[in-house]
């Protein structure tokens, strides 16, 4: 397992050491010793698993303190394009984000550390989309950031007129009036 730590601080790719031979495959997707092992030492306690078709576009969420939540995000089929925006007051990459193509056939992971907002694309005819967080969910903790934010411009790798969002998403607040209450260390 190979543990590649992104240019925003706290942010990892994690890369499974896959075995292929003639009956499939076999990986390890989560290993707490080899975290550790590199200083990551959360204890995940909940797994959420979604499916959705293409141009769906999920987020950018968050849960605020003391409900903030950890994630480690995987797709077991199809294709997503997985971003995290660091929104860490104090951050020297506040705002910034990052956005990695996450596969069924990659098999890549994006471990998204509490202090970012988190959301995905689509981009194969459907996804499943699994991921592990630290801390159980909080409907009166959530927050989020518009996806469309012009402060932060992500291009979310599909045809603007086929993007699918829920009504909630859509009525997110941009960043900078956004409810924040992380802090950068």
């Amino acid at each position: 397992m190979e543990i590649i730590e992104t240019y925003i601080s706290g942010l990892y790719i994690i890369e499974p050491d896959v075995f292929e031979d003639s009956r499939g495959y076999f990986f390890e997707s989560f290993n707490e010793a080899k975290l550790e092992a590199r200083g990551i030492t959360t204890r995940f306690v909940q797994d959420n698993q979604s499916k959705s078709s293409y141009g769906v576009i999920r987020g950018l969420h968050f849960q605020l303190e003391p409900h903030a939540q950890t994630k480690l995000v995987r797709v077991l089929e199809g294709s997503i394009y997985d971003v995290a925006v660091d929104v860490r007051t104090g951050s020297p990459n506040y705002g910034n984000w990052f956005g990695i193509e996450l596969t069924a056939e990659n098999k890549k992971q994006l471990y998204v550390p509490k202090g970012f907002a988190h959301g995905f694309s689509v981009l194969s005819a459907t996804a499943v989309v699994f991921y592990k967080c630290d801390h159980l969910y909080s409907p009166g903790f959530e927050g989020g950031i518009r996806f469309n934010d012009p402060e932060l411009g992500i291009d979310w790798k599909v045809d603007a007129g086929k993007a699918i969002l829920s009504g909630k998403d859509k009525d997110l607040p941009l960043l900078k009036e956004a409810k924040i209450d992380f802090r950068f260390s």
